[in-house]
């Protein structure tokens, strides 16, 4: 069951800029480049997508000949790059909040609209050169998305393909680095009047601490490409031991750049987690402050167990690395007691994103759990390099960015472009996700435990791995039909739409006080601002609950004051915190 609510004020027609084409290429407005990201990483999803359909249809039978050693070498490695690189976070950080952050602090663009731009062209060219390296000679990278030195200099990987893929991650790293800055100034200095901090909307807040952590951890991984970029065209031997060089520097860098990347990917996929239990359970956020910190601690935390990877090295400090790879649990153990306070008792409605929402809380928590053992330095030792690394990395990764993703997909679609998707084939779609995913990677636990290494294209017959390789693939389809069913849904609300309305799930924050899809300069009106549920607080004047800031203070009903007037030309303030506590 939807809930529409009606606008009090008629939002006339408008018309700015070129359209058509032109307006996609040339445009900076936030919601056309978000659009963009979210499109553009939508189809890379596609194609990493395929390529590991057909990476499991070779390890389904033994001594398989469907692809090579060296082309299936491709396409883990290409498989990994554009489902991390080029979806996971562009679809998150680009495309979600390029969109939605403006709309929940009531900002009428980013701060940097031009370099917003700039950020998606940059991300564009860098996926499009990746791709590319399939059609050069030697083909694309295939030394893994890891790139480990030193299968990645150039005499064991030559060719332009490596190339490209160097040129590429350093592209979508600069591509990132723009977007942090933008994210943190838009945050800071647009919010609307009476928005503090403590009211923001945990989606944002999530938006804003990854803006952070990739503003302290991308430029490592782009020195790191600069670095391998001149032993391999300018005789410089940083990473080779034949010229003095330390290989394991590479993963010292990497990994310091790649531990706050596993949480720079599962942040945005948190906010979006925690918005759609709150709108759908009809309550406000349990312990809103606590998931705040909670967000805060993971991403302190995250700097400080990079070498979690590197335990079979030698070369790190395991109690160390190993006690801050149990702590970091803690705040992540916090985050789902406030999902289930948010649901407990809860006027609870499982429309399809609610269903992904409380998906994710499943699949995440198995993924989780399995972390906890890797954490072990004796337990990893024995696993490291085996499936069982496999299955837990896509439990926590594809569980967040899947679930989490599809679940925002289908809460902000009539957002984006003012219809509903069909709800039936949303949830077919759900329940194939959620019984492909466990049926993939359960068995990849059992594989790892009997000692498949991860990276091969093939195997024995007496091994004994055969059956579980088949179910994990029969795994591997269903979760292709729940995509495809997708892709229908898409397909049917466009050439049948049914018009959503404004705010058809009865949400609680700003991006539902405006038109859907919202006019050029996003807002007419403003509810006034008392709590971190503007909306819900002007829809529901009834419902009083007791704010989160200032402390101990109640909530003043929003119906009792006057909307904030945001026609163009008027602007939306910028996020002074003057009039605090004040009445509207």
């Amino acid at each position: 069951m939807a809930f529409a609510v009606e606008r009090t004020i008629p939002v006339p027609a408008e018309e700015h800029g070129p359209s058509g084409l032109l307006k996609w290429i040339t445009s900076t407005d936030h919601k056309v480049i978000g659009k963009s990201y979210a499109i553009t990483s939508f189809v890379f999803f596609l194609l990493a997508g395929l390529m590991a359909m057909l990476m499991r249809t070779q390890l389904a039978s033994p001594d398989n000949t469907i692809v090579t050693q060296h082309l299936y070498n491709e396409l883990f490695t290409m498989h990994g790059s554009l489902m991390l690189y080029l979806f996971a976070g562009p679809f998150a950080f680009g495309g979600l909040a390029n969109f939605i952050v403006p709309l929940q602090i009531g900002a009428p663009d980013m701060a940097f609209p031009r370099l917003n731009a700039l950020s998606y062209w940059l991300y564009a060219s860098g996926g499009i050169i990746m791709i590319s390296g399939f059609l050069t000679t030697g083909g694309a990278a295939d030394f893994g998305w890891v790139s480990y030195a030193p299968l990645s200099s150039s005499i064991n990987t030559p060719g332009a393909g490596p190339d490209m893929w160097i040129v590429a991650i350093a592209l979508t790293g600069f591509s990132a680095i723009f977007t942090g800055v933008n994210i943190c100034a838009t945050v800071f200095y647009l919010r609307a009047p009476g928005l503090t901090m403590f009211r923001l909307p945990i989606f944002t807040w999530n938006m804003l601490v990854t803006a952070i952590l990739i503003l302290i951890a991308f430029p490592v991984l782009t020195s790191a490409m600069v670095m391998l970029w001149c032993d391999r065209h300018i005789g410089s031997h940083i990473f080779t031991a034949t010229g003095g060089g330390v290989p394991v520097l590479w993963q010292n860098l990497f990994w310091f750049f790649g531990h706050p990347e596993v949480y720079i990917l599962a942040l945005p996929y948190f906010g979006i987690v925690t918005d759609v239990l709150a709108v759908f359970s009809r309550k406000p956020v349990f312990g809103y402050r606590g998931m705040v910190f909670a967000t805060m601690s993971i991403a302190a935390l995250s700097t400080s167990v990079w070498a979690h990877h590197m335990f079979t090295t030698g070369t790190v400090l395991l109690p160390f690395f190993s006690i801050m790879s149990y702590l970091i649990a803690v705040p992540t153990g916090i985050k789902f007691f406030n999902w289930i306070g948010t649901m407990w008792r809860g006027s609870l409605k499982f429309d399809t994103p609610m269903l992904f929402a409380v998906g994710f809380l499943v699949v995440f928590l198995f993924g989780g759990v399995t972390g906890i053992i890797l954490a072990s330095p004796p337990l990893d030792f024995a696993v490291h390099d085996t499936y069982f690394v496999v299955a837990h990395f896509h439990e926590v990764l594809f569980g967040t960015v899947v679930f989490g993703g599809f679940a925002g997909i289908y809460y902000w679609y009539p957002k984006f472009t003012g219809r509903m998707m069909r709800e039936g084939l949303g949830k077919v779609s759900f329940w194939f996700m959620l019984v492909g995913f466990f049926v993939t990677f359960m068995p990849q636990y059992w594989l790892g435990l009997h000692g498949m290494p991860r990276r091969v294209a093939d195997y024995s017959p007496l091994s004994g791995w055969t059956l579980f390789n088949r179910v994990s693939t029969l795994g591997a389809y269903l979760l292709f039909i729940s995509v495809a069913i997708m892709m229908v849904n898409f397909l049917v609300s466009w050439l049948k739409p049914v018009p959503a309305g404004d705010n058809p799930w009865d949400g609680h924050t700003l991006e539902w006080a405006t038109s859907s899809p919202p006019p050029h300069h996003n807002f007419y009106w403003i509810p006034p601002i008392r709590s971190e549920r503007p909306l819900w607080d002007h829809n529901h004047p009834d419902c009083r609950t007791i704010d989160t800031h200032p402390p101990g203070e109640q909530r003043v009903p929003a119906a009792v004051g006057a909307e904030a007037d945001l026609r163009p030309g008027h602007g939306t303030g910028t996020g002074h915190e003057s009039g605090e506590g004040e009445e509207p």
